[in-house]
């Protein structure tokens, strides 16, 4: 007898499976919670299987069976996507499903726009974007889980790619009273002595740390925040200082206080800002035109100060 279940559905239990829970996996896959729960009692009547186990105060969790289906469904969705993708490299078109990961730090500051544009040029793909920590881009991607990431050259393992979009030199940030503010360029020196919020993200963290270890110092790190805006709200509000290499658009923090971008001085690494991908895949038709899409918008991007423009 044949199985009749969709890869609709198989999308549905690989997110529950992933999220732990139908009410996230609704978010995921922006589908109602009902929907979702309609189709993974229809894949356990298929099968004749319990694929998860429901715990009322704890959402589901997979059973041994559900460990074992969640492996062979990612399976077949990426192959599923595979051929999809062949039949676009085929016919010549860019359509298709394009996963895209961006690091969590500037996602909110470039990608939206970028995806503007691509889907507008063109409309035959389906995208979709994550936002993740470095770690969590380089394990997306040994995954499968997203075909292609917005990054820093931040310890890129060799069977990735890195192409290098523009650099970003480093700058302090400040609030407008800082003794600082009024500065041209600023040393790590100069900043030892002041409370330092940092920016403590894997990988992220360690970027900013070894400006001071180079210099024989070690910062005064007053609080550690994974998230930009609130990073830029406790330095406005005069907690300390921070580093960073992304500059926003605006100059004020997200409680609507000013902030001052200084230059970093001295012996200081400049990050890379690019594309992160498996070896080989820009040979995908789709990847390939995101890739030139990028290259061509950030290299007009008016850094600092100044947005991608999404066109219209």
């Amino acid at each position: 007898m044949a199985l009749r279940f969709t890869l609709r559905q198989l999308e549905y239990f690989v997110a529950v499976g992933e999220e732990g829970s139908i009410a996230q996996a609704s978010e995921r896959v922006n589908v109602s919670s009902p929907s979702i729960s309609a189709a993974i009692s229809q894949l356990e009547d298929e099968f004749g299987l319990p694929l998860f186990v429901r715990k009322h105060a704890h959402g589901l969790s997979l059973t041994q069976a559900g460990r074992q289906f969640l492996d062979q469904a990612r399976q077949v969705l990426a192959q599923a996507e595979a051929l999809n993708r062949l039949a676009g490299d085929i016919s010549g078109n860019v359509q298709g499903p394009l996963n895209i990961g961006c690091l969590v730090t500037f996602a909110q500051m470039i990608l939206p726009a970028l995806r503007r544009r691509f889907v507008a040029d063109y409309p035959d793909v389906q995208v979709r974007q994550f936002e993740l920590n470095q770690m969590g881009i380089i394990e997306a991607l040994r995954r499968a889980e997203i075909d292609v990431a917005l990054s820093y050259d931040l310890a890129i393992p060799p069977d990735l790619e890195f192409l290098p979009l523009r650099r970003l030199p480093p700058y302090a940030m400040v609030h407008e009273g800082h003794p600082l503010a009024g500065r041209g360029s600023v040393t790590v020196e100069e900043l030892k002595d002041d409370p330092m919020i940092l920016l403590d993200l894997p990988l992220s963290s360690d970027y900013f740390l070894e400006f001071f270890e180079a210099s024989g110092r070690k910062p005064k790190i007053a609080e550690r925040t994974r998230d930009m805006a609130v990073m830029r709200s406790l330095v406005a509000n005069g907690f300390g200082y921070a580093i960073a290499n992304i500059r926003p658009y605006s100059d004020l923090s997200p409680d609507g206080r000013k902030l001052c971008f200084i230059p970093l001085a001295g012996p200081v690494r400049q990050m890379e800002l690019g594309l992160v991908l498996p070896r080989g895949a820009r040979s995908v038709l789709t990847v390939n035109a995101f890739a030139e899409h990028a290259r061509k918008m950030v290299t007009e991007w008016g850094y600092p100060g100044h947005p991608i423009d999404p066109g219209t």
